[in-house]
């Protein structure tokens, strides 16, 4: 289907987007009453077997409640023509950390990005029991417009509770991501570099024991920072007054001020 073909006055400018491919499905950017959305949905293969339909709605079921700033939004379900059942999402079209990591373009702001982000996006999902494919640089989106950080494909079915071993696989994933993201950039960032290495430690029990974790560690390396900059501007300070209190500043030159007097008058007056 061409880009810009009209369906109907509802759905316009239907078009695939073959990067944006996942296992059981495609997705397609269009405009719903002249407004852009993106669908997914089942492949054609798959599209009338009772088993991937039923996968597709409960998908819906379990993402259509979640809402958090850089998880893509679930707006609706429904029958798209020449397209099939489909979830409609928000517009979230943009980059692939994939592309960007690939293409080397990978900033200090998505680093930022995946620091904060990535870590909130991802503890709001364990914090809703959410079970969803590993996250992966496939997975993170940085939308065209304003670059916004996105994560799709959060998940498919939702638990009473996650397990440890749940937690401590996105902490791993979560690694894994970082340190691809973190070689890409012209910056290596020492330190958030072995914060990403402990996430992806081959023991478990040395990882980081859950998100909240992972997180306050990922504060604290932004946290001392700070506190270096603070006690660099303190000493700075200390030194100052006390060369200004000390004996071996130099003096600074007496002001003298201009006598101003009158005129001498040497003639005398002759009687």
């Amino acid at each position: 289907m061409s880009n810009g073909e009209k369906i109907n006055d509802k759905w316009t400018e239907i078009e695939l987007l073959p990067e944006w491919e996942e296992e059981f499905y495609n997705v397609y950017t269009a405009k719903k009453h002249g407004k852009w959305l993106m669908l997914k949905t089942l492949k054609p293969q798959y599209r009338d077997l009772p088993e991937y339909q039923a996968m597709i709605e409960k998908e819906f079921d379990v993402r259509y409640n979640l809402i958090h700033p850089n998880i893509v939004i679930i707006t609706d379900y429904e029958d798209v023509p020449s397209v099939g059942r489909c979830i409609i999402t928000d517009d979230v079209y943009g980059d692939s950390l994939r592309k960007l990591i690939d293409q080397k373009r990978v900033t200090p702001q998505i680093i930022e990005q995946l620091r904060r982000q990535l870590v909130g996006a991802l503890d709001y999902i364990q914090r809703n029991h959410i079970v969803h494919h590993p996250i992966r640089p496939e997975t993170i989106i940085f939308t065209e417009i304003g670059g916004k950080l996105k994560l799709i494909d959060v998940g498919f079915d939702q638990r009473s509770h996650l397990t440890p071993a749940d937690a401590s696989e996105d902490i791993y994933n979560y690694g894994k991501v970082l340190i691809e993201a973190i070689d890409s950039c012209e910056d290596k960032y020492p330190q958030l570099r072995r914060i990403a290495e402990r996430c992806t430690n081959p023991e478990p029990r040395r990882r980081y024991r859950d998100v909240q974790e992972l997180h306050l560690a990922l504060e604290q390396k932004s946290g001392n920072r700070l506190y270096l900059l603070i006690i660099l501007f303190l000493s700075f300070m200390i030194l100052l007054l006390a060369w200004l209190n000390s004996p071996y500043r130099p003096t600074p030159p007496e002001r003298h001020d201009a006598a101003i007097e009158a005129p001498a008058t040497t003639d005398s007056i002759t009687p």
